[in-house]
């Protein structure tokens, strides 16, 4: 049997803390940031952690389930 490989995607998106949590970074902070507030623009820069219910679908697809 093949040897199962980890979804691109999800690899490059996703990093695992030592504490077993999935860290993200936030989305809306590549293009168009003259209108946005620099308070806006300074929280997204900061990751933040995966919500619990999609927890099991970034570990499939990471296979570290």
């Amino acid at each position: 049997m093949p040897k199962m490989k980890t979804k691109s995607s999800a690899k490059k998106r996703f990093k695992m803390t030592g504490t077993g949590k999935i860290k993200r970074k936030h989305a809306f902070k590549s293009h168009i940031l003259t209108k946005k507030s620099k308070k806006r623009k300074l929280k997204l820069t900061h990751a933040g952690l995966v919500h619990k219910a999609d927890e099991m679908n970034i570990l499939k697809q990471l296979t570290l389930k």
